[in-house]
């Protein structure tokens, strides 16, 4: 997942709305939004790993991770960091502890950024820091760096989300028009990563599409009067082959006894 964006009110009856993109190499195996057969959880699959990237659960949690550019930190015997979402759907600790006892361990993974929600707390982790923080109520994003860094695909979208919240209750369509914009920054407003101008410039749009690499899925997850609804967008190279959308109840089994392992 590489650019996520989020309205968060805790005290509204439709507390939570995640809009989100996720960027992946084509040839990665990967399955559509559907209920896990081995695990109570809603999600898109990384046949690869076995992971996610977004996912929501039975009882009413969200994960959603990305990852952060960071070329010079790779390490290729890394654990896969989509389990880091699944661990957390499956889980029924609060969102502070699981974050609180990741944090302690989150160098073992490459560099990450996890958000979850665990029914009454919206909370994130930046791996690189070790830091756990709670999310501020209103409207929040992150891409492939710190949570809020402006990058200009972060900001843009953060901005539209708001100008769109401002004026109704906004559709799918229209939430997923703005993950859909292709258009780059501006060379003067990139961010340096320590990747080529050019690969730079193609990652600063929402929606990407490269040769081999690209925008895979396009999602919107509401909280909303006891229900979630999940919608996915998929892509291929060739473009959109198909929308899954699945509506649930949820009911909340937060415990607050630590079992991340």
């Amino acid at each position: 997942m590489c650019l996520i964006a989020w309205n968060w009110q805790p005290d509204n009856p439709a507390p939570l709305l995640l809009i989100a993109n996720r960027d992946e190499f084509y040839a990665r195996p990967t399955a559509p939004l559907d209920w896990w057969q081995d695990a109570p959880i809603l999600a898109g699959r990384d046949l690869q790993a076995g992971g996610t990237w977004l996912g929501v659960s039975h009882s009413g949690r969200l994960a959603a991770l990305t990852n952060h550019r960071a070329p010079e930190s790779q390490r290729a015997d890394a654990p896969s960091r989509g389990a880091l979402v699944s661990g957390f759907l499956q889980s029924e600790v609060s969102a502070e502890d699981y974050l609180g006892e990741l944090a302690g361990h989150a160098a073992d993974y490459n560099p990450f950024n996890l958000l979850v929600f665990d029914g009454t707390r919206l909370m994130g982790l930046e791996s690189r820091h070790a830091k756990v923080m709670p999310i501020q109520p209103g409207i929040g994003a992150v891409s492939n760096a710190d949570f809020l860094t402006p990058w200009p695909k972060l900001t843009r979208l953060s901005g539209d989300l708001q100008t769109l919240l401002a004026q109704a209750h906004p559709s799918d369509a229209e939430l997923l028009a703005l993950l859909h914009n292709p258009v780059p920054a501006l060379d003067a407003d990139l961010p340096v990563t320590g990747i080529p101008m050019a690969l730079e410039r193609a990652l600063s749009a929402a929606f990407v599409a490269l040769p081999d690499y690209g925008t895979r899925a396009c999602s919107v997850v509401r909280f909303e009067a006891g229900q979630i609804a999940f919608l996915e967008q998929s892509f291929d190279a060739d473009g959109s082959i198909g929308t899954r959308q699945v509506t649930t109840t949820f009911q909340c089994t937060l415990s607050r006894q630590t079992t991340l392992r």
